[in-house]
């Protein structure tokens, strides 16, 4: 019966996927939607696809702020702390996904920080250099879900980073292919490694059973290019951050915990300061009642704790992208045993990491990013998601109402012509207090049957 539904899942996607999943309420590119009264004000730092660049944009899609010098399609995430500093990543390991340093830059563009001396590699034309290795994500402890939250107050010199990076190495256990792991490393301000984690480790503790290792050990997503395969794919790691759930006694919640997400596994779990994975959810969705009224999760990413303050503090978000994922019995759709989990539709989803119910969710047949993407819970109640693929940012009221949309216009520095986001965040006006509080103008998106392009 699984493997019946499995396969019955990956066809729908197959034949959906052939068809345009553009959003319904775009019409030009730019700010689409605005309702000043409904939403939370403030400014968007946006980090596209294929841009050397981060840029912040106000409430109805103006630019007010660019900084340069960064790389943010392999390294992750860019993010605005308090007083305009910007923290994100720059240079690239080609043909490897990932970034060689982590900087931070003042408002003026002037760099004030750096790390990269985590490994020496050579670069694919030959020369020797060091770089942090780093891939999808990092984050600070006194901002611990990357996002403003009344509780934070983010500092330039925090003490402590964490960073998600790659490290090659072979073990049998998993496969007897180069393996291109995912490696945690906790630094100091000064770039001293303080704590570090391997993926490849752990593997006994994910739960994987015997089809699903069997796919693992198959290595047949080893990428040529690189040499190496990718095998677990961890695309967010954070730090689980101040929570009800440890105050009252509950060591797996730990703050200094790290909750991360594999995609190519479909597991969400936390790591303990052991090294151990305390808490777990997936891979496969049909194994206890409370996850399979959760429902598959798939390709997930930017799974974290709701910070301290905020409504939903304490639960976890998780944008369920959907596409493929997964490792299994083989089957006509995979035969290779991966990619078993297929879904053309992706879902936001809050669970109670205790009793593991499904608190809220959004899902619509036409919202769908196979890959990067994010959301950010607000101040007030409303979710601001970031639909990466097709470059769609939009806050949502908790009935799902859209009062604020941005459809972002194709990158200048993309070859492809992408306008993808890796993902967006909403800060306050007064984190950038260089900038001038921006005026807000409602916008009301026009009836299909009215828009006319001039």
């Amino acid at each position: 019966m699984k493997n019946s539904i499995r396969l019955f899942s990956a066809v729908i996607f197959l034949l959906s996927s052939s068809l345009s999943l553009t959003a319904p309420t775009v019409y030009p590119t730019g700010n689409t939607i605005y309702d000043p009264t409904n939403t939370w004000n403030g400014f968007n730092v946006l980090s596209i696809l294929d841009s050397p660049n981060v840029i912040v944009i106000d409430m109805n899609g103006n630019a007010v702020k660019e900084w340069e010098g960064f790389n943010l399609s392999p390294g992750g995430p860019a993010r605005v702390l308090p007083g305009g500093n910007v923290i994100g990543t720059t240079g690239s390991n080609t043909p490897h996904q990932e970034a060689l340093a982590l900087i931070q830059q003042n408002f003026e563009g002037i760099e004030t920080w750096r790390y990269e001396k985590n490994l020496q590699i050579t670069q694919s034309n030959g020369e020797s250099v060091w770089s942090a290795r780093i891939h999808h994500d990092w984050q600070r402890t006194d901002i611990p879900a990357g996002y403003y939250s009344p509780g934070s107050d983010p500092q330039l010199d925090n003490g402590r980073t964490l960073l998600l990076t790659h490290t090659n190495h072979v073990d049998e256990n998993i496969s007897t292919v180069m393996l291109e792991d995912d490696r945690l490393i906790e630094i100091d301000q000064a770039g001293n490694i303080l704590w570090e984690w391997l993926a490849a480790d752990h593997i006994d503790e994910f739960s994987f059973d015997t089809e699903e290792r069997a796919a693992i050990a198959t290595a047949s997503r080893f990428n040529e290019a690189r040499g190496s395969f990718d095998w677990f794919h961890i695309n967010s790691a954070t730090y689980v951050g101040p929570n009800q759930w440890y105050d009252a006694g509950d060591s797996r919640f730990h703050p200094d915990n790290v909750i991360i997400s594999s995609r190519e596994a479909s597991v969400i779990a936390i790591i303990d300061r052991n090294g151990s994975v305390v808490w777990q959810i997936g891979p496969d969705f049909s194994r206890s009642e409370e996850e399979m009224a959760i429902g598959q999760v798939i390709g997930q990413h930017n799974a974290h704790f709701i910070p301290q303050g905020l409504p939903g503090a304490g639960n976890i978000i998780i944008f369920d992208n959907g596409g493929s994922s997964g490792y299994g019995a083989p089957s006509p759709i995979a035969q290779m045993g991966t990619g078993i989990y297929a879904r053309a539709t992706s879902r936001i989803l809050e669970i109670n990491p205790v009793t593991l119910e499904l608190v809220w969710s959004y899902a619509r047949a036409n919202f769908f990013s196979t890959n990067i993407s994010g959301a950010q819970r607000l101040p007030n109640g409303n979710t601001l998601i970031t639909e990466g693929a097709p470059g769609r940012v939009f806050e949502i009221t908790p009935d799902g109402d859209i009062v604020w949309e941005y459809m972002n216009p194709p990158s200048p520095f993309s070859t492809r012509g992408s306008n993808a986001v890796y993902r967006a965040y909403r800060i306050p006006y007064s984190w950038i207090p260089q900038l001038d509080t921006p005026v807000e103008r409602v916008v009301v998106t026009p009836e299909l049957g009215d828009f006319v392009l001039p």
